[in-house]
């Protein structure tokens, strides 16, 4: 299997609910590095996984609804704790459909994975890996 792996950033506010989350209940601020692995089996014939410039602008575009936002004021996340792994999720979701889009241009139809990690910090990360349904 082959991959190739984009990087960029995000700085969000959000809160929890629940006595699981301490000091976390409160207001807070985060900012996550986000690593994002597109998968395929083969390489495109020009040798590639997939174009990575716009891999990185399709990143760009997943993160962008969410920089710089209060998650609690966001009603795609109504209800929902907006835990690094549900992040996590919701950024894979965004970025399978520009992938079954053609938002990576032409050879990105034959990504078969995606892989999102979203750190913390040095200390701790989380990730959503999961299929490219056509």
């Amino acid at each position: 299997m082959y991959a190739v792996e984009v990087r960029d950033h995000i700085m969000i506010a959000h809160s929890f609910r629940g006595e699981l989350f301490g000091p976390a209940q409160r207001l807070h601020g985060a900012t996550f590095i986000v690593d994002v692995a597109f998968f395929r089996e083969e390489l495109t014939g020009d040798g590639v996984v997939a174009d990575i410039g716009r891999a990185h602008e399709a990143v760009k575009a997943a993160l962008a609804p969410l920089a710089y936002r209060n998650l609690d004021d966001l009603d795609l996340f109504n209800g929902q704790q907006t835990t690094t792994e549900v992040l996590a999720r919701h950024i894979f979701d965004a970025l399978a459909a520009a992938t079954r889009s053609g938002a990576l241009g032409p050879g990105g139809e034959g990504v078969e994975r995606i892989r999102v990690t979203l750190h913390e910090s040095h200390l701790a990360r989380a990730w959503f890996e999961g299929r490219v349904a056509l």
